[in-house]
């Protein structure tokens, strides 16, 4: 059965528009990312979801019931929000069985639940220890435990890394996506940032503009963005401005920028000006390759190199070498030519 359905929704606030017609399929035991950039309405989603906010048209169904005359606490989710909101004056272990007492679970019962949640987020040394005493991420874990005590069918998670450094993100990624496979609680998650969603997620949303770009595996919108929008916004890409020049049996001939021609899917654009993406990964350097550049500058990455490249007529390229003894790197000032991976191209929708 589907953890969530949402359909048709739509969310105004006067004259602005949060949510335009937003319709989505939420899987159970799935660990599902809405993604974009500040005010693309994955926030005001989420709390449509919890009951934070009434939706202006539409329905949300929570386990194939629609859930709209229902208060927050009366739908069965718990949210973790970027501010964990601990009680300053309960211990670790109170903070955790709070939401156990609220529903009236017996002392002996709250406690064995609130150990076995602390074990599971590797906190089980710190239960008798005030908030006041844990670092930011032994908080963000409290919190955590506290959400998933009552048993929710789904959890709801508003950006709940973007407060820690980078090193204990990372960590929390893995940690995050490892509790979701072991409760097999729904995880609908938020995020602005990419590494995070592509990291962790069984499934992902693109938004901008509080409408759906593009949803889909991880894979699929890297590899496959459908639009110039999930194309810039996911990881780096070169965007180049493109002919096509004809479409048979699913592929176009493609016109690139210097004139050489290649063949790519024609995702259900015709003849004409569009857009072509290709990742800077997927592009080597290659004696005939279609695009002539001129390197401007390397920059070392530690991991990688990144060639910043210029082709003739002014369009930037951007080229990712694996830091290697045996990657030849060419200075500033070389005439190469670049050729991208097989398949590695797609055309963009505007």
């Amino acid at each position: 059965m589907s953890a969530i359905e949402i359909a048709g929704v739509s969310k105004s606030y006067g004259a602005m528009r949060a949510l335009d017609d937003v319709s989505l399929t939420i899987g159970g035991n799935a660990f599902f990312t809405l993604l974009g950039p500040s005010g693309c309405g994955k926030t005001t989603l989420l709390r449509c979801i919890a009951g934070f906010e009434e939706v202006s048209a539409g329905s949300i169904r929570l386990l194939g019931r629609d859930i709209a005359a229902l208060a927050p606490n009366e739908r069965p989710v718990n949210t973790v929000f970027q501010n964990y909101a601990l009680f300053p004056h309960m211990t670790v272990a109170e903070n955790v069985a709070f939401g156990l007492r609220m529903k009236g679970v017996p002392e002996a019962r709250r406690r064995a639940r609130a150990a076995r949640m602390l074990e599971m987020v590797h906190l089980a040394e710190l239960a008798d220890r005030m908030p006041a005493q844990l670092s930011g991420g032994q908080q963000q874990r409290v919190a955590l435990a506290r959400a998933l005590a009552p048993e929710p069918e789904v959890l709801l998670l508003d950006e709940p890394l973007s407060a820690l450094d980078l090193k204990l993100r990372q960590a929390m990624r893995l940690e995050l996506k490892q509790l979701q496979e072991e409760t097999g609680i729904t995880f609908v998650f938020v995020t602005h940032d990419q590494e995070e969603a592509l990291t962790m997620s069984d499934r992902i949303a693109v938004m901008s503009h509080g409408r759906l770009q593009q949803v889909g595996t991880a894979r699929e919108i890297y590899e496959s963005p459908v639009n110039r929008f999930v194309a810039d916004f996911i990881g780096e890409t070169n965007v180049l401005p493109v002919l096509v020049e004809g479409v048979e049996g699913g592929r176009a001939s493609v016109v690139l920028p210097g004139g050489a021609r290649i063949s790519c899917p024609a995702a259900g654009l015709g003849p004409g000006a569009h857009h072509l993406s290709i990742r800077p990964e997927r592009i080597g350097i290659a004696a005939g390759g279609p695009l002539r550049a001129t390197v401007e500058r390397v920059v070392y990455l530690g991991t990688d190199l990144q060639l910043v490249t210029r082709l003739a007529d002014g369009t930037a390229v951007q080229v990712r070498l694996q830091n290697s003894a045996r990657t030849e790197v060419p200075a500033p000032g070389t005439a190469i030519a670049l050729e991208p991976e097989e398949g590695a191209a797609r055309l963009l929708a505007d």
